[in-house]
């Protein structure tokens, strides 16, 4: 009888990595072969790499772990992090259970299109000119599904609208851009886009009597948007308190919100490396989302209603289940598998409410006691390890700089190879 997820959270932290391994097995989301690759350490052979980049030489391996405690949409899930700095699961599993017991989440995806952009540098007529594309759009669209897009059509996408914008060039004339929107349903749909755009390039000068200059496309795709909500019931009003403040500097003050949004893209960006999925797209087109206004702002926010603390982010974040390397290597595949996810949109709104439970614990650690007590205290490994410390001596070692933390309030390498040395010393003239 398989397990439910419900059940492995209890405990999950405190068990050894090859009992954590079983536990996931009993899930039923692993399978024995799963459990076979990742006890030999993964890929080996270098054929696929060969396939992915050029020049290849080897792999470079992230340790991948799964957070917990996650009640997404009234669904249990464990998600994996592909991800190499200290506290990131721990602090997401935390957080995760804080809200599992006290609130909920709710997610949404807002729109369907990601976009393609068809760039004309000078456009010697903008009236004419859009008069045209106006006037043969319907063509233009049943052509481009019909000739490269079918197989999304035979899903229930393809390319849906084209619109047309006008971007000013400094010297005072006008750039002319086509905006192709498509719904790429399961893929994230890099590859599609851009032959479509390639596609329409002769129609388009054709049509226009205007020189398309380039056909890429956009990262910043305000054309779907995914939007995470965390409500927190009887919230001390203190830490509510504290926490809206935080957020609020965060939407006002630039410096403040690229660590908040660094903070958020913590939860964000392992699961999309763990996943196969452009981390480097996604991060673009948060990024750009965030200065829409002209000024660079927090993707989340955190307002007190009443007794509630209410958080919500708000981004584009596209994301795909099929295709690429979410296909194509096995620990990307697996980890799909292990997400338990039906489509790209449930992937991103699982994304995006991780993301916003990684700010929240991040939020309650900087306005209660501080970022130290809690990161540092997890970096205090890297830091044994660091100092050169063997294992028989990392426990001891750790247990020191642990009091070395809580009466200094800080701890740095110097410190571990101090102790280190003092151990050590002590063992070869214990008296």
């Amino acid at each position: 009888m398989e397990k439910s997820l419900a059940d492995v959270f209890k405990g999950f932290s405190k068990l050894n990595r090859e009992d954590r391994l079983r536990a996931l097995l009993d899930t039923g989301l692993l399978q024995e072969a799963d459990l076979n690759y990742l006890a030999t350490g993964g890929l080996k052979d270098f054929s696929l790499g060969e396939k992915f980049i050029e020049n290849v030489i080897g792999y470079f391996q992230l340790p991948l772990g799964v957070a917990t405690n996650f009640r997404i949409d009234e669904k249990d899930y464990l998600i994996p992090m592909a991800v190499e700095e200290t506290s990131i699961v721990a602090a997401a599993s935390k957080t995760a259970k804080w809200v599992r017991e006290n609130g909920f989440i709710f997610t949404e995806v807002i729109g369907n299109e990601i976009i393609g952009q068809i760039q004309f540098a000078r456009v010697k007529n903008f009236e004419k000119f859009t008069d045209i594309i106006t006037r043969n759009k319907k063509n233009l669209i049943d052509t481009v599904n019909a000739e490269v897009a079918f197989g999304l059509v035979r899903r229930g996408g393809g390319v849906k609208d084209i619109k047309i914008r006008s971007v000013p060039r400094p010297e005072g004339d006008l750039m002319g851009v086509v905006h192709i929107l498509m719904d790429a349903c399961d893929a994230m749909g890099a590859n599609i886009i851009n032959q479509v755009c390639e596609y329409l390039k002769g129609p388009l000068e054709s049509l226009t009597g205007e020189t398309v200059t380039m056909c890429i496309l956009s990262n910043l795709v305000d054309s779907k948007i995914t939007r995470a909500t965390v409500t927190l019931k009887n919230v001390d009003p203190e830490l509510a308190e504290k926490i809206q403040e935080a957020s609020l500097f965060a939407q006002q003050d630039p410096y403040r919100a690229a660590t908040n949004n660094k903070g958020v893209l913590n939860g964000i960006d392992p699961i999309l490396i763990a996943t196969g999925n452009d981390w480097r797209a996604v991060e673009a087109g948060i990024h750009a989302y965030a200065a829409k206004d002209g000024q660079y702002r927090s993707v989340t926010q955190w307002k007190r209603s009443g007794a509630n603390l209410i958080g919500t982010f708000e981004a584009p974040l596209v994301v795909g289940t099929v295709g690429g390397v979410t296909t194509l290597h096995p620990t990307a595949s697996m980890c799909l598998r292990l997400l338990n996810v039906t489509s790209a949109n449930e992937l991103s709104r699982v994304i995006a409410a991780v993301g916003l439970v990684q700010n929240l614990g991040a939020l309650r650690a900087l306005t209660t006691v501080g970022i130290i007590e809690g990161h540092m205290k997890l970096h205090i490994k890297n830091l044994s390890l660091g100092a050169g410390a063997r294992e028989n001596e990392i426990p001891e070692l750790q247990r020191k700089l642990e009091e070395i933390l809580f009466t200094r309030k800080r701890i740095s390498l110097s410190h571990a190879v101090e102790v280190l040395k003092e151990i050590r010393e002590q063992k070869v003239s214990p008296n």
